[in-house]
């Protein structure tokens, strides 16, 4: 079982014909919303992939809340754990570009009032804990302690990466997963090379494992003893809002049924290059017959 303590946005996308710059305004046709947060994302997807799933977050009083829960909701998700509170529902406003690259300004909502003690109970020996970057800090350290107290093992995706020192956190993680940017902000806070692969290598270490995501270019991997490099599938890309959710989501599910690390990251590396093909950070998380074929083929 997963559990995913994170949060729970509607997102509204805009196709735009290219990215704005700093104080510049650039135009789209229309716009389309779609339930989102990196929470949610990460949970549908494990879903998807064929791991039973339940969140653990919050949604305010408004008109935002049950579309936000729409998919989690159809995909047969445990909600009970998803909190109904006075407040708006976390808002992310997206723009995305012709080769399907992304803006993000996310306003975070009732995301920032969920509390760790909403676990207790929840976890068992065995378990996966996921964990994103848009909670509280101090309620995912918490959360975190209260997995290991349970037995249940910790999936970290510090996106966005928390402010400050984020070692005592990582010390408690089972599995990390950061993109290039993550990597290289967490290394400086922590005074490392920020190089992928140094700091993949840095930080694994026995009991934990840490992927750096790479875009296009695929993923670099380290656990204590191995070190893995798989290059993405070519695809025909349209949006990337939800590739790094649906490799989250597929390692975890993985791993939850008992894969090799070494398969499961091939498993993310082909959900993530899915996800890229169809627009939506929650509509585009493939299935696991797409994940598992495409899979197949990564060397």
């Amino acid at each position: 079982m997963i559990t995913v303590f994170g949060s729970i946005n509607l997102d509204l996308v805009v196709a735009v014909p290219r990215l704005p710059t700093a104080g510049e305004t650039v135009s789209g046709p229309d716009h389309q919303t779609f339930p989102g947060g990196k929470g949610a994302n990460q949970a549908l997807a494990a879903r998807r992939a064929g791991a039973g799933v339940r969140m653990v977050g919050a949604v305010g009083r408004d008109g935002f809340a049950d579309l936000a829960l729409a998919s989690l909701r159809e995909s047969g998700a445990d909600l009970s754990g998803v909190r109904v509170m006075t407040g708006s529902t976390g808002l992310a406003l997206i723009g995305i570009d012709p080769v399907g690259e992304n803006q993000i300004i996310v306003a975070s909502g009732t995301n920032d009032r969920v509390e760790a003690s909403w676990l207790e109970g929840g976890l068992a020996s065995g378990d996966t804990l996921m964990m994103q970057g848009e909670v509280p800090f101090q309620e995912a350290s918490n959360a975190a302690l209260r997995a290991g107290r349970a037995g249940a093992s910790v999936f970290w995706n510090p996106a966005p990466v928390p402010e400050g020192d984020a070692s005592a956190l990582l010390e408690l993680a089972a599995v990390v997963v950061v993109n290039e940017s993550e990597a290289a902000a967490i290394a400086r806070n922590l005074g490392i090379d920020g190089d992928p692969e140094s700091f993949a290598e840095q930080l694994a270490g026995p009991g934990r494992a840490v992927v750096v995501t790479l875009g296009a270019e695929g993923v670099v991997a380290r656990t204590g003893t191995d070190r893995y490099r798989f290059r993405s599938p070519e695809v025909d890309a349209v949006d990337s809002t939800g590739a790094g959710d649906a490799f989250c989501g597929a390692v975890a599910a993985a791993l939850d049924r008992g894969e090799t690390f070494g398969r499961a990251v091939k498993e993310g590396v082909a959900a993530g290059a899915l996800a890229c093909t169809v627009t939506g950070a929650q509509s585009s998380a493939p299935v696991r017959e797409d994940i598992v074929r495409l899979a197949d083929r990564i060397v």
